[in-house]
């Protein structure tokens, strides 16, 4: 709640004519039942008409000066409640950009757009003008209290008889629903995630008839959603009506105790009036007040998933002295290098190597033996546990994270693109490239004449994560991206996996070109993408186990011999019997053609 504060204090002026406007609609407030106590008592009782024409013009010009300060009081609350907000949603976006990839390995889509969206909500609707009414109301229960006493000390204490009670209430209730509107939020950012993960992956659940059981996972989560809502709003109702016989029961109080003291003589009429009015005036906010608690009580279980997100610090930042690196020639060593994730669980284990500038290196190795967590920690995704990670002899960890990534271009397994147009994405890395450099990184990619035969060509607009395309395109558009970044790294992390052979022959033909003196780091299942490489290094289990030339490999017989002998080498043997069957057929052509 303090946090809360300090975001609505960052705008003193507003903060001033909101509270300012709010307390003179208080004191206007107060001020109403003394003046019909003087049309009661000295107008119509004493029947002094000057009374009754002043007090009617005091009335106007107090229902004048309470409209305009209510005016102010309203836009002025909803304006600090909106631009917190703002600054909430801004800061909880930047602060999801500054953050590293493993906080990104442990979180939920729908749980973020939950804090992004329905946390921002809940604590707008309390820091302008929910808290304004709360602090509203303590205000006018103080000011009453205080003109009570001044009036009849003695009929004011029967009058506020009940209220110790109604802030044991108010106090004891605003703690309970904290709670049950946390686990409220949270229910609710579960239900976003079961929400995003079955729309993002609409297509499997469709493919294997899932719908019932995506419709049934739903369901129980939006019912448990809806149980805990219930029980909140049940709970907020029952205090509520009991706090509304609170105050019924201090004007019966009023009315007993204070009749008899008019009957007596020793109380005039119109101070009894004055005295029902301001309790009367009481009912409507302490109906207003389980409201507002309820409300805080939301707006502070929300503020807490919200500053959990803003107090996450970054694990991968530019270290005090890091350096720019405007050149980079492309060198690569790992020394020594070991690496766990957040669960501790250790993936790689004391890898070694050294990549020379301009080399083509091939990366292999069973499913999860590493391969991904290598190239990742080259553009520092992620820091090594032990060990060094060097480019041009330079520790990465020395180095700014926007001049190191600048330098390196990747392609990663899972093509994502924007919902935005074709050359957009491809111009992503380099927003200012003009369309003679997008269309050639295009036509690098083996990508330009599908993007021409689209409705608008460059100018397409695609669908969420590009869904109107297939794989290959996808992958296609995606490696234009990171060729038009002109990187003098670059990973491709098995990024020909979802082409055609045809179209992966097409653009292997232009990535030779284009991999001439860039350092590239090839990732791949099938062996047939980097027998040409300058080098390949094999993993297992998280060691590399095995590096060389494809044709040294193969004489080690050794893992990649056997992944060779399991993909290629039928292939291979076949191809060369079938090439000595034609030569034996027409042994003639044959010469002619050496």
């Amino acid at each position: 709640m303090r946090r809360l504060l300090r975001a609505i204090f960052a705008y003193p002026r507003q903060l001033v004519l909101a509270y300012g406007a709010m307390l003179t609609v208080t004191a206007l407030n107060l001020v109403v039942p003394w003046i019909v106590r003087d049309v009661i008592d000295r107008g119509l009782l004493a029947g002094e008409t000057r009374v009754l024409l002043i007090s009617a013009l005091l009335i106007l010009l107090v229902a004048l000066l309470r409209a305009v300060a209510g005016y102010a009081m309203m836009f002025y609350g909803q304006w600090l409640s909106f631009r917190v907000a703002y600054d909430l949603r801004q800061r909880l976006y930047e602060h999801l950009q500054r953050l590293s990839f493993d906080f990104f390995d442990r979180a939920q889509t729908g749980d973020l757009m939950s804090r992004l969206t329905g946390d921002v909500e809940q604590t707008q609707r309390f820091t302008g003008t929910g808290l304004l009414q709360l602090i509203n109301v303590a205000v006018l229960l103080f000011g009453i209290i205080v003109v009570l006493l001044r009036a009849n000390f003695t009929l004011a204490l029967v009058a506020l008889l009940p209220l110790p009670i109604l802030v044991a209430i108010t106090v004891r209730l605003g703690t309970r629903l904290r709670r049950m509107s946390h686990a409220v939020q949270e229910q609710l950012g579960r239900i976003s995630s079961v929400m995003q993960e079955s729309l993002t992956g609409i297509r499997v659940v469709k493919a294997f008839a899932r719908e019932p059981y995506e419709l049934q996972k739903f369901r129980q989560q939006n019912e448990r959603f809806y149980r805990q809502r219930v029980h909140l709003v049940n709970t907020w109702a029952n205090n509520f009506s009991f706090m509304s016989f609170l105050i019924a029961f201090s004007i019966g109080l009023v009315l007993l105790f204070g009749g008899g003291q008019v009957l007596a003589g020793s109380m005039t009429v119109g101070t009894l009036f004055a005295f029902v009015s301001y309790l009367s005036q009481l009912n409507a906010p302490v109906r207003q007040l389980g409201f507002l608690v309820a409300r805080a009580a939301d707006a502070t279980a929300s503020a807490e998933r919200i500053f959990d997100i803003l107090d996450t610090a970054p694990t991968i930042e530019d270290t005090p002295d890091a350096i720019e690196i405007p050149a980079m020639r492309g060198s690569v060593t790992f020394e020594h290098v070991s690496f766990a994730y957040h669960d501790g669980k250790p993936i790689l284990h004391d890898v070694s190597f050294h990549v020379p500038p301009g080399q083509v290196v091939g990366i292999v190795g069973p499913t999860g033996s590493g391969k991904s967590t290598v190239v990742s920690l080259i553009p520092r995704f992620y820091d090594v546990s032990a060990g060094r990670v060097l480019i041009d002899g330079y520790d990465v960890r020395q180095l700014k994270l926007a001049s190191l990534r600048r330098h390196i271009g990747m392609v990663l397994q899972d093509a994502f693109l924007f919902s935005t147009t074709v050359r957009e994405n491809i111009a992503f890395g380099r927003p200012d490239a003009t369309e003679d450099e997008v269309v050639a990184a295009a036509k690098a990619a083996a990508a330009h004449e599908f993007i021409m035969e689209l409705p608008n060509g460059y100018e397409t607009v695609l669908g969420e994560r590009g869904v109107t395309l297939s794989g290959g395109q996808r992958q296609r558009i995606a490696i234009a991206r990171a060729l038009l970044q002109d990187p003098r790294i670059l990973i491709l992390d098995d990024s020909l996996s979802a082409v055609d052979t045809e179209t992966e022959y097409t653009i292997r033909r232009a990535l030779n070109r284009l991999m001439k003196g860039r350092t590239t780091f090839i990732i791949a299942q099938r062996l047939l993408a980097v027998q040409h490489a300058d080098c390949i290094l094999v993993f297992d289990e998280g060691r590399l186990v095995e590096q060389g030339r494809h044709d040294e490999l193969l004489a080690q017989q050794g893992l990649y011999a056997h992944m060779y002998d399991l993909q290629l080498r039928a292939q291979e043997e076949y191809a060369a019997l079938a090439q000595r069957q034609a030569k034996r057929r027409n042994p003639r052509d044959s010469f002619g053609r050496n």
